[in-house]
């Protein structure tokens, strides 16, 4: 595999932060002059260092610069079925902002809104959090599991979650999926203690797979080496809360769109009708694609947007 060294954004392989603010924007006017896209991503350039600022463009914003970046389109429509919604709520431009103290955090945010005005208005913001962090590296869901276990490490982590052999301006970019999933935290307590560990796949006690587990157990649903191609992609996923809700933002870096899917329509059970335990504690309400360019000199590198480096 090819040196990625010091073209992806820094943010998407580093351990996710203490706290974190989800950010999605729209554009103010569908008409707006490209002229002014330019202009705000020129401004906002400063900030996008891509470890405490990591930026993601949706397809329209790629379309409205009469750009195109190979493999990226709209969240599908179509996961949804079996008696699951799994909604496609579209977004622009996506900012993950990240660091340890939420008031440093609020400051940066409004920076980046401000940057990006008038051409972008600031459309959603989710603060996440970390739970539970250990010495193994990672946190926790809410329901006390153990999140991104199963991520790949090293190289494997480099493979998986960056565009390589596509050339300049594309090699260390990288595809996002962001969904948004309520708990039903009432839901998930009434469960016995076997039940939540086959909703899972994973014994809570110890972490460990439970080889047994049913077909609907979220850890067989998603076992990213058993599908045709293997499916594997990059987890920095957070927990959320919002007064009383709670949940989990689901992010998902790949070197394409591929590998999220696979394992999202199997979750759906649009492969062989069984649909992932999970659906049953949690629900999705939110689902875009974005794509992370890679960076440059340690700006963003926009060739493929027909900016250079911002």
């Amino acid at each position: 595999m090819q040196d990625l060294s010091n073209l992806y954004q820094p943010g998407i392989l580093e351990p996710v932060p203490p706290v974190a603010r989800y950010c999605v924007f729209t554009l103010t006017d569908p008409g707006i002059d490209a002229g002014a896209i330019q202009e705000a991503l020129t401004r906002l350039s400063p900030l996008a260092d891509g470890s405490d600022v990591v930026v993601g463009f949706g397809p329209s914003l790629v379309s409205a610069l009469a750009c195109e970046v190979p493999g990226l389109h709209e969240f599908p429509e179509d996961f949804s079925g079996h008696g699951v919604k799994v909604p496609a709520t579209p977004g622009t431009l996506w900012c993950w902002i990240r660091g340890s103290d939420l008031g440093h955090l609020l400051h940066l945010t409004r920076k980046v809104q401000k940057a990006l005005r008038p051409a972008f208005g600031m459309k959603h913001v989710v603060n996440g959090f970390r739970h539970a962090w250990s010495d193994s590296g990672f946190g926790k869901d809410l329901t006390g599991f153990e999140d991104g276990t199963e991520n790949p490490k090293g190289e494997k982590a480099l493979e998986a979650a960056f565009a390589h052999g596509l050339g300049q301006g594309l090699d260390g970019s990288s595809y996002v999926a962001v969904q948004q999933w309520v708990h039903d935290l009432d839901a998930f307590e009434a469960l016995g203690d076997r039940e939540k560990d086959n909703h899972f796949g994973r014994r809570l006690a110890d972490n460990e797979e439970i080889e047994d587990a049913p077909e609907t157990a979220h850890v067989k649903r998603t076992a990213q080496e058993s599908f045709d191609p293997e499916a594997f992609v990059l987890r920095r996923s957070m927990p959320w809360m919002d007064d009383l809700r709670a949940g989990l933002m689901f992010v998902a870096f790949g070197k394409s769109h591929q590998a999220f899917e696979q394992q999202m329509r199997r979750m759906a059970g649009q492969d062989d009708g069984i649909v992932d335990a999970m659906f049953s504690i949690s629900q999705p309400v939110t689902g875009a694609y974005f794509w992370c360019p890679p960076m440059r000199d340690g700006r963003l590198d926009l060739r493929r947007l027909g900016l250079g480096v911002a």
